[in-house]
């Protein structure tokens, strides 16, 4: 057991106090590793450790008035009891070298120590003075996201000095490789299918009997083309609202202090954008299907060299179903393997029910469910089913399971994260850390660009507003009125509970589902598959949840939004006049079945 004491860490000093404790009880370290951070009249520093083991013990707690020669951590490394600084007229491990210690001191003046260790909230750590700083800001945004660009704009225009840093491309995973570049091909994909299977139903005659085919290359300069004039416009605003940009990776030193490009630089207030990147399964013959190049993720689908004639998705998500529709609606046979019992299992059951079956019979999507995926050979995927294994092969596989955050970077400040790595914020985006916020994908409260892009608002209204600006507003974030759309097709939107939650949670409701098919502009436009499902509360009629598979499902689905915010109800809902011929008349006669209890075209 080695005792590590307290040691000089310059000028004389005879104490210190404690302000982050960096271990925990049992957590390995090697040697080397920071212990813990203390604050002096002299210095701020982390105390090193001067051997590798387990935590045994930690006798100091944050706030903790320390006196040189006092045992602060003991580390179990497998020897007999040692201490790090043996006793007066012996030498201590010093951070800056070998110093006589005596251990007859001056009487600590700080609270005596806190008995219970681990049960003290997480410290706030003592920033570094830096005296090389290049140049200070009262904002620091890291990642240039949607959720990073809209804060460091908007703090710009609430009066702050703004520095956004960004290490690899504007508008981040949203504009570069996710929202917008998927919906260019998706909109490429539906021409494509309206073409083949739907021109002549609308009276319209090919001159040839050739069949219209997709020239690729062009599209994917189409999806290019999109991506730069938006990623551009984002250099543009930034510039014009003076904000500061950076390109390079950035790490925090400490909480004030960002490094980036070999130079430092102060901030006020940090805000952590720094967002996620796709999951990837650690199973055998998985590296190797990606190193082939057979195995691929969101980003890398989307510059496939030419359209393949077979895909398997592993991942019956948002993710893995739009690009499953989108690449068989440009024919490629498309299987879907998911281990829940079914696919987009976070939407209500009538929803999943409809784009189940419209998946199968429309576009012949093969879908496996209760699947477990095994192992990646060659170009095939093993999976098993009631312990049953079997075999799916294709040109390619897409891995959709969900993202993980990216935190490297900002590590050693001190933040708390959650089990998942991602950094655990309020509803203002304010961390552990004063003056720390982080915002978007990173904090893994719902990976949605919107939300992202709130979130920036959020936080820099509650910095300004902190800083007096007279122009900010004490907003939040309340994810409880939060749509998500997905870009299928048919589209899907929702907001609020789900029929199913309802049910488990033992809310009382009323329902109404009205269909696209009595619809006039459905009918009009050749497209009536889906329907708009309201769920209210039936005393007071206020909205619990709002569900839309069709046509201009996602655009719809604002109407809801507004309403859930204005705090409105459904009898406003059938009263407000929705104009003919629309798709939105299916959310008036669904409002009007509820309000009245009959429906006036059903």
């Amino acid at each position: 057991m080695f005792k590590v004491k307290f040691a000089d860490i310059g000028e004389g000093l005879t104490e210190g106090k404690v302000a982050e404790v960096l271990v925990k009880l049992g957590q390995e370290i090697k040697e080397g590793d920071a212990l813990f951070f203390v604050e002096t009249d002299k210095v701020n520093s982390e105390i090193p450790a001067p051997v590798g083991g387990k935590i045994a013990k930690v006798l100091i707690s944050e706030g903790q008035e320390i006196k040189v020669g006092d045992v602060v951590i003991e580390i179990d490394d497998g020897s007999a009891t040692v201490e790090a600084a043996p006793a007066a007229e012996e030498e201590n491990a010093s951070v800056v070298g070998s110093t006589p210690v005596s251990n007859d001191l001056i009487p600590s003046r700080g609270p005596a120590p806190t008995q219970n260790v681990a049960a003290q909230p997480t410290p706030t750590p003592v920033a570094t003075k830096h005296t090389d700083i290049e140049e200070s800001f009262d904002v620091i945004v890291v990642g240039a996201g949607i959720g990073g660009y809209v804060s460091a704009i908007k703090t710009a225009q609430l009066g702050l000095k703004t520095l956004i840093i960004e290490k690899q491309y504007y508008g981040g995973v949203c504009l570069n490789v996710g929202c917008i570049p998927t919906k260019s091909l998706l909109r490429t994909a539906k021409v494509f299918e309206d073409i083949v299977h739907k021109a002549a139903n609308l009276g319209i005659d090919m001159k040839t009997k050739d069949e219209p085919s997709i020239n690729w290359n062009k599209a994917l300069e189409r999806k290019d083309g999109v991506v730069n004039k938006l990623t551009g416009g984002v250099k543009v605003l930034l510039t014009k609202n003076g904000v500061k940009q950076i390109i390079g990776e950035a790490s925090a030193l400490d909480k004030n202090t960002i490094s980036v490009n070999g130079k430092k630089y102060h901030c006020d207030n940090l805000i952590i954008a720094s967002g996620s990147v796709p999951n990837e399964l650690p199973l055998p013959g998985f590296a190797e299907g990606r190193e082939s190049g057979f195995l691929i993720d969101s980003t890398k689908i989307l510059s496939l060299p030419k359209i393949p004639k077979t895909l398997t998705v592993i991942g019956g998500g948002v993710i893995g179903i739009e690009f499953g529709c989108l690449f068989a609606a440009l024919g490629t046979k498309v299987t879907v393997i998911e281990g829940a019992p079914k696919i987009l299992p976070m939407l209500d059951q009538d929803v999943t029910a409809l784009m189940t079956k419209t998946l199968k019979e429309k576009y012949k999507i093969e879908i496996f469910t209760n699947a477990k995926v095994k192992e990646v050979k060659g170009k095939s995927v093993v999976f098993e089913i009631d312990g049953k294994e079997q075999t799916v092969k294709s040109d390619y596989c897409l891995e959709s399971i969900g993202r993980k955050t990216v935190t490297k970077g900002f590590d050693g400040i001190g933040l708390e994260l959650s089990e998942r790595k991602s950094i655990i914020a309020n509803d203002y985006g304010e961390t552990n850390l004063e003056g720390v916020y982080a915002i978007g994908d990173v904090t893994s409260k719902i990976m949605l660009a919107h939300v992202a892009s709130h979130a920036g608002i959020v936080t820099a209204n509650r910095i300004a507003l902190k800083a007096n600006k007279p122009e900010a507003h004490d907003i939040k974030m309340d994810y409880s009125k939060i749509p998500s759309c997905i870009y299928s097709h048919p589209e899907i939107a929702m907001i609020g509970k789900t029929e199913q939650q309802l049910k488990e949670e033992g809310i009382e409701y009323k329902t109404f589902k009205f269909p696209f098919a009595a619809i006039g502009k459905a009918l009009a436009d050749d497209d009536t598959t889906g329907f708009v499902k309201i769920i209210c509360e039936p005393k007071y009629k206020t909205l619990l949840g709002a569900h839309i598979i069709g046509n201009r499902a996602t655009d719809m689905i604002s109407e809801f939004t507004t309403l859930i915010e204005c705090e409105g109800t459904i009898t406003e809902l059938a009263r407000a006049i929705h104009p003919h011929p629309t798709m939105s008349e299916a959310i008036g006669e669904a409002a009007e079945a509820l309000e009245s209890g009959k429906s006036l075209n059903l």
